[in-house]
């Protein structure tokens, strides 16, 4: 019943490995904000430089101002591939529904942990935190329907990351 959800391929994986690499300019494993521009404009795209903030803002997961390779592949992936989530909302909806305890809409640390206990998952505190804030992208400390179904939905490809 459960099919594979969609990765990149190993060739679709190289070839961005390729484009990243030949813009990384210093070679040190990510794009600064120049260097991702002068990809996307590569590309045929014209970024403002309003747009090419945002961009890094919403690709750079770890907040160092810098673009990885695997943030990168998490920003484009979406793009190269047919199916944007392996999960329909509903079931996206229901799983959400499941941890979201008091039906707040939000997804707070303690229901996380007591969620994933419930599962035989117990989850360590520094576990925790880390799930959390992976998830939680505009940083108000709990996990919103939407930032639930993208993490759901970037895990399917956590795994293709080299």
């Amino acid at each position: 019943m459960s099919k594979e959800p969609a990765k990149l391929d190993d060739e679709q994986l190289a070839e961005l490995r390729e484009i990243f690499r030949s813009f990384d300019r210093n070679n040190d494993g990510s794009l600064t904000q120049l260097e991702l521009g002068s990809l996307l404009r590569s590309l045929g795209l014209k970024p403002s430089s309003d747009q090419l903030e945002a961009l890094i803002q919403k690709a750079d997961i770890n907040s160092n101002g810098l673009v990885e390779f695997s943030e990168f592949v998490a920003l484009v992936a979406p793009e190269l591939l047919p199916a944007k989530s392996p999960y329909t909302e509903e079931q996206l909806r229901q799983l959400f529904r499941m941890f979201d305890r008091d039906g707040n809409g939000y997804i707070t640390a303690a229901e996380l942990a007591h969620s994933m206990a419930k599962l035989g998952h117990a989850l360590t505190a520094e576990e925790l935190t880390g799930m959390i804030r992976e998830a939680d992208t505009d940083g108000d400390g709990r996990i919103s329907f939407q930032e639930f179904s993208q993490a759901i939905t970037s895990a399917a490809f956590d795994n293709s990351w080299a």
